[in-house]
Parts: C-alpha cells; structure tokens; sequence
C-alpha cells in the first residue's frame, strides 16, 4: 500500500513539474504561431507560393500516410501491446488514415484535443486526440458495447488525471481501450487493476515524444 502512495506521489510531482513548464511552452508556441503567420502572409504577397504547396501536401495520398505508420503490434509480458515500426509527426490539416483504431500516433491536426482530465460525450477528431497522445496524455475510449457502470466510473477517474482524455470510438474493436503514443491495452472494465497501472506508466510516460507540452489551450469539442 505503502510503495503505491509513493509511486501516486511521484507521479503527482512529476505531472506538476510538467504543468510548470507549460505556461513557457505555451508562449513559445504563441510566438511560433505568429511568426508562421508573418512567413505565409509574406509568401502569399510574393505569388500564392505557400498556399499552393500547403494545398499539395493536404493533398498527398493516403498510401504515404501508411507508409509513415508502417508496423504493428507486438504485445509484452503486461499485456500492453507496444506499436513496432514508424509513427509519423507531422502536422496535418487533412484526415489522416491511421492503421488501427484507435490510433496510437501518426501524423496529426496542428491543435491538440484538450487533455487535462477532459470527458467528451460525444466522439472526436482523431488527428486532434493523437496530437493529444504526442504531448504525454492517456486517451480512454469505449464503444457502445461498454458498460454504462464502467464508462461513468472511468470518467470519473479521467477527470481526477491530468494529462488524459476520454471519448467514444464507435469503431473500435473492444469495450473499453487505454491509448498512449505507441501503446495501447483493453481492460476488462473501470475496476481492471491495468487501468491504473496503465495510467501510471503512460501519463507522461517515457514514451512520451514531447514532454511537458500543454494538455490546455487546444480543442474542448
């Protein structure tokens, strides 16, 4: 009982520390934002250069969108099944066609999905939630096969955990389905022991390809 404290207590402390720098991270992407506005504003002026090439890459084929998803599950000892092969980073406007549902990584939409203990109701961009994902939130999913007990008592868990998310996806294969960049795990319900040692490893887990980026300011539906 006692190393469980602890290790809620180390995680307490670490998601703090992450929170800390969030309100830095999020003035650098401020001005981030408007210096790419000044560079495409600039482009436009000068012949509509930017425009076209943006309007080439949304355009690009959903092949090469697999290609940089290429891989598949392996499933370890804990019964985490850990994405083996390439997860795109890129910022996309357009849909992405993400090898499984959910998706655990990818190319993703430029604004994340709101992920400070967020409970959506109805269903969400995927390209917004994975964005989500690349910032070090947990992504909780349920399709209409879930329990309506176990999706309540998740919510309420979900809300209590920053950096996590949770939302339905209809498409998915299984009830109830934790989610992390490159990592993913079915519970058997909110009382499954590996919901909480899923949270514990993943919420700003070492997999976690961009540490300490805020789970507030993006998308809230």
């Amino acid at each position: 009982m006692g190393s469980a404290k602890k290790s809620s207590a180390a995680r307490t402390a670490r998601i703090e520390e992450m929170r800390r720098a969030e309100q830095a991270r999020e003035r650098r992407n401020r001005i981030l934002v408007v210096a790419a506005s000044v560079v495409v504003v600039a482009g436009l002026v000068a012949g509509g250069v930017v425009l076209v090439r943006s309007q080439s890459d949304d355009g690009g084929s959903s092949a090469a969108d697999d290609a940089k998803s290429a891989g598949k599950f392996v499933t370890d000892a804990d019964g985490v099944r850990a994405w083996k092969g390439t997860l795109g980073r890129e910022h996309v406007t357009r849909s992405v066609d993400y090898p499984v549902t959910p998706p655990v990584g990818g190319d993703h939409n430029p604004v994340w999905m709101n992920c400070d203990g967020d409970v959506y109701e109805d269903e969400i961009n995927t390209t917004n939630a994975v964005h989500s994902l690349e910032h070090g939130a947990v992504w909780v999913t349920y399709n209409g096969d879930a329990p309506k007990a176990d999706v309540e008592a998740l919510a309420a868990k979900v809300k209590k955990t920053p950096y996590t998310l949770m939302s339905p996806v209809d498409g998915q294969k299984d009830p109830i389905v934790l989610t992390a960049w490159g990592h993913q795990r079915t519970v058997t319900g909110a009382a499954d022991p590996a919901v909480d040692a899923f949270l514990e490893k993943f919420v700003q887990g070492q997999q976690t390809p961009e540490p300490g980026a805020a789970c507030t300011g993006g998308l809230s539906k």
